[in-house]
């Protein structure tokens, strides 16, 4: 199971024109920014990632509001591993289990996925927070990811399993983002 404090949610390119054309792109917005803002309740840091912001644009403004005061790390590459500014923002985090939402599944997710269950990393996808252009794009890649060994689980699931208790300061706040 994910733990606070051993946890790090990992954002990936939400970005302009490409979020625009996500299949089921409105529940997909609405599961990031559900997700966002319940790690940001359990104080779960955040890495945010963005492909080519000056060709690609800039993150979404639905998720792009809730991160004020931080600062997205540019990449070119499709794994975000392949940036030395996140892999050593992710060392700097201490974590060694990492959340992934964003897009697209297939590839960007999919590579970092590969990469970081080879730096030997525990990875969860957010099957629900994240996507791609086709529906047989994302089905497909979910399930690369789970035969590769990472989780594959649901926004609301994996706040719930951070928080383990009723009791946690966050729960209301939790609860009231997933209703």
């Amino acid at each position: 199971m994910f733990e606070l404090g051993n946890t790090v949610f990992v954002l990936v390119d939400v970005q302009g024109k490409l979020a625009a054309v996500m299949h089921a792109r409105e529940a997909l917005y609405r599961n990031l920014e559900i997700l966002l803002r319940g790690m940001q309740a359990l104080r779960v840091p955040v890495i945010w990632m963005e492909q080519i912001p000056a060709k690609m644009g800039p993150t979404i403004p639905e998720l792009a509001t809730h991160l004020e005061g931080q600062t997205p790390i540019a990449k070119a590459c499709f794994s975000c591993c392949g940036s030395d500014t996140f892999l050593q923002t992710l060392k700097q985090s201490g974590a060694r289990q990492v959340v992934l939402g964003g897009i697209e599944t297939h590839v960007c997710i999919y590579q970092t996925a590969c990469d970081l269950l080879e730096l030997g990393y525990a990875v969860e996808v957010v099957a629900d927070a994240v996507s791609s252009r086709y529906e047989t794009n994302h089905r497909i890649a979910l399930q690369k990811i789970a035969a590769l060994g990472a989780g594959v689980t649901t926004a609301e699931s994996m706040l719930f399993e951070l928080m383990r208790t009723s009791e946690h300061p966050a729960f209301r706040d939790i609860l009231t983002l997933v209703r």
